[in-house]
């Protein structure tokens, strides 16, 4: 997953900056994001994306995925990646092959794009930071052809990740206020609310289930890792290195439940996946 709510200086939810991402940040993310790469594989596959098409995967993080289905389409395809955060697309832009390019850019405003370009378009793991989804999901019915698909995954909010629910209570052991450290990361959609927002935005052949998925993690400091580069630095921004000790500390302690002799931590993530078609 990787942000693509907006540029610097755009609107963006409250307690979400696309400012604290750093190398660092960007180089962990290429390592840790296979979780997200096997998620969006799910993704393009009901999507059915064939040889030859044009595909733009928004949000497109360090370019897993769209490196991935750049192979799919061929040499006859193409597919661009678009993410607001530049050290990330510096990363996909190493990947880049003849039918793959990669460029900073965000789901709100395709206007590089000509109408009906695509055949497809998917975000993965991206929806839930989208700050202006009603007008991201009218451009994207702009840009996608006359029965071209639309396909994403997103969060539950009515089924917050596992991470996400011993991270709460992890602070508030730690005596931190939530809406300073935690903010508005992954905020989610309801089954309900989706559905309203793609098919109120003109789209037709909805099908949307809820997934569960199991991640494993080495230990509580290599969780925090992660949700930090995912989230672009934005988990601990304004945490002292004390006051982190003392968070992963009690995440330690409340995560001994969860572990698993010679597999670390395991952890259940859900997302809602979605699909739908703009009218022939």
């Amino acid at each position: 997953m990787s942000v693509s709510s907006g540029m610097p200086g755009a609107s963006a939810e409250p307690g979400i900056a696309l400012t604290h991402d750093t190398p660092e940040l960007a180089a962990i993310y290429e390592d840790v994001s296979i979780r997200q790469f096997e998620n969006g594989k799910q993704l393009v596959s009901a999507l059915n994306i064939s040889s030859g098409e044009h595909v733009l995967d928004i949000g497109a993080g360090t370019g897993r995925l769209a490196a991935y289905v750049a192979k799919i389409v061929g040499p006859s395809g193409c597919v661009v990646g678009i993410d607001p955060l530049p050290l990330r697309i510096e990363i996909a832009q190493s990947k880049e092959i003849g039918n793959f390019k990669a460029r900073v850019g965000r789901a709100e405003d395709l206007s590089e794009f000509a109408d009906a370009t695509f055949d497809a378009v998917y975000l993965n793991s991206v929806f839930h930071w989208v700050a202006d989804k009603p007008q991201a999901l009218a451009e994207i019915f702009r840009v996608l052809k006359a029965d071209g698909r639309l396909g994403l995954n997103c969060q539950d909010v009515a089924h917050p990740h596992e991470s996400f629910q011993f991270m709460r209570r992890a602070l508030t052991e730690a005596g931190l206020e939530l809406d300073k450290v935690f903010g508005n990361i992954a905020v989610g959609l309801s089954s309900k609310d989706l559905k309203a927002l793609v098919t109120g935005a003109g789209f037709v052949a909805y099908e949307g289930e809820s997934r569960t998925f199991v991640d494993f993690y080495r230990n509580a400091d290599a969780l925090l890792t992660s949700l930090n580069s995912g989230s672009f630095g934005n988990l601990l921004v304004s945490v002292s290195e004390d006051s982190r000790i003392h968070v992963c500390d009690a995440l330690d302690r409340l995560l001994k439940p969860k572990r698993l002799d010679g597999e670390g931590i395991q952890l259940e993530r859900y997302l809602i996946f979605a699909t739908a078609r703009k009218p022939k």
